[in-house]
């Protein structure tokens, strides 16, 4: 009998494709008249690339949750509100499943689960004689007493990211970002004070700090022997596995106000509207949000979604505590908008903001031109 061939995409780092390609032996001892093939792509694209145009030519997508919106509208993706039932929908750690859930159908399953969390180089905190400061004050304090020490802090905001930050950062000082266009963006004084906080976090951080995303910041504090401590950057728990050259540890969101308020991130796997073989995707998806699976993807460097997974203790131990040390942040995290069309504003808000805090735009000038944006986010 000839297999059933399936096509997927994901994105290129081995939290993300490793997994998926080190299960295909476990799913094909269940289908074995099932095969499926991975492809990657660069993180930015998996940021932005329309998902419409990707289920045109995969049966699988791991998206964002953020596409929500627009797939809603198109109906490009299978609703999976059957695959994840009963149970099921208690079983995803945080607001993970929540986030794909719009519209009244859940657009896409959670397989990888993820949030604004603290990271450290715990050798330099050593040299510090420091603890992870648990508020922001205690953030800056240490960044002062690091450069005393010839030492910085460190924060990726290049572009998108500097959004999620601001983001974060209103949402923990009790004013979270409105998520839809109908609404004001943001308290003005809010959206200050979160500013100020970014400002005051870069004067204690090397210049390069604008031009890094996530994994370039996770990559550069492996590889230096400067950088601390940063206060907010989606979890990358593989850089705490022991393969790394310095590897990391995770902490709880040292908020201003304490630790409420993250910006949720993680990984959905969506079906295809286009699939020729709906039911064999169906059962993969059905697979992918097994336990078994699961703690799978998390032996082969991914982040599983599942919240018996995080904590289970063998896996919690490889990846150097992060799952148990960050399970209090994710538990508390905030959704961003998924309107459709907000992917619009997403990517010229971050450039916005990044411009901002490279001394380019004026605070007051940036506030109009976010709200202006988000009332009506470019196609």
């Amino acid at each position: 009998m000839n297999a059933l061939r399936l096509r997927g995409m994901t994105w290129d780092h081995r939290r993300a494709i490793d997994p998926l390609l080190a299960t295909q032996a476990m799913f094909a001892a269940l289908h074995p008249e099932i095969e499926i093939e991975w492809s990657s792509r660069p993180l930015h694209g998996f940021e932005f690339t329309p998902v419409a145009e990707l289920a045109r030519s995969y049966d699988f997508i791991i998206l964002d949750h953020p596409f929500c919106g627009d797939i809603a509208a198109s109906k490009c993706l299978l609703p999976l509100d059957d695959v994840v039932a009963g149970a099921l929908r208690s079983a995803f750690v945080g607001p993970s499943l929540e986030t794909y859930s719009y519209a009244g159908h859940i657009w896409a399953l959670p397989v990888d689960a993820a949030c604004q969390v603290a990271v450290s180089r715990p050798d330099l905190m050593v040299r510090l004689h420091a603890a992870p400061p648990d508020d922001w004050s205690a953030l800056i304090a240490l960044g002062r007493r690091a450069a005393r020490q010839g030492m910085k802090l460190a924060i990726g905001l290049r572009g998108v990211h500097s959004l999620m930050t601001f983001f974060t950062l209103c949402a923990n000082l009790g004013r979270p970002c409105a998520t839809h266009p109908s609404e004001a963006l943001v308290d003005r004084d809010t959206a200050r004070h979160a500013l100020a906080h970014m400002r005051e976090l870069l004067s204690l951080c090397p210049t390069e700090a604008l031009d890094w995303n996530s994994i370039a910041l996770h990559d550069v504090m492996v590889a230096r022997d400067d950088l601390v401590f940063c206060p907010a950057v989606y979890c990358y728990a593989t850089y705490a596995e022991a393969d790394q050259r310095r590897p990391l540890r995770f902490h709880d969101l040292p908020g201003p106000t304490g630790l409420r308020g993250s910006t949720i991130g993680g990984t959905g796997l969506g079906v295809s509207a286009h699939c020729a073989h709906p039911e064999a995707a169906l059962a993969y998806a059905r697979f992918a949000a097994t336990a078994a699976a699961q703690s799978a993807f998390a032996l082969h460097h991914g982040q599983p979604a599942r919240r018996d997974v995080w904590q289970d203790a063998a896996i919690d131990a490889r990846f150097g505590g992060c799952y148990s040390s960050t399970l209090h942040t994710m538990e508390a995290c905030w959704i961003r908008p998924r309107f459709a069309g907000y992917l619009g504003f997403q990517a010229k808000a971050g450039d916005l903001i990044e411009h901002h805090l490279r001394g380019e735009i004026a605070e007051a000038d940036l506030l109009d031109r976010l709200q202006k944006l988000f009332e009506a986010p470019p196609a």
